[in-house]
């Protein structure tokens, strides 16, 4: 079976940066245990890259590159690239994904 790389773009990490401290304000140890979770949900990715699903969102503007795995509440929004698989967000499942980026847009 080929295996793939995972790599994650500097917005996904600052993306899990961020949820780590938001969850690390209350629990350090919860805040650590999420990181690994979402880490090793992308893990999977380097021998099943296609698992994900084509996040609807963007399928509907006609964008089909880009595919999603929860790991919930967690949206992890990655591409397949030849070999490699690149996660570029990490973000809320239970908010908007147009919300999401029109802020991310607008910073």
């Amino acid at each position: 079976m080929r295996r793939y790389s995972v790599e994650w773009a500097v917005t996904a990490r600052d993306d899990l940066e961020a949820i780590a401290a938001y969850i690390a304000a209350d629990s350090p140890i919860n805040a650590l245990k999420v990181v690994e979770r979402i880490e090793a949900r992308t893990d999977t990715l380097s021998w099943l890259p296609m698992r994900g699903r084509v996040v609807p969102e963007l399928r509907w503007h006609g964008v089909i590159s880009f595919q999603e795995l929860f790991e919930k509440p967690w949206r992890l929004i990655y591409r397949v690239e030849l070999h490699r698989v690149l996660v570029v967000s990490v973000l809320d499942g239970r908010r908007s994904l147009e919300d999401l980026l029109l802020e991310r847009f607008v910073r």
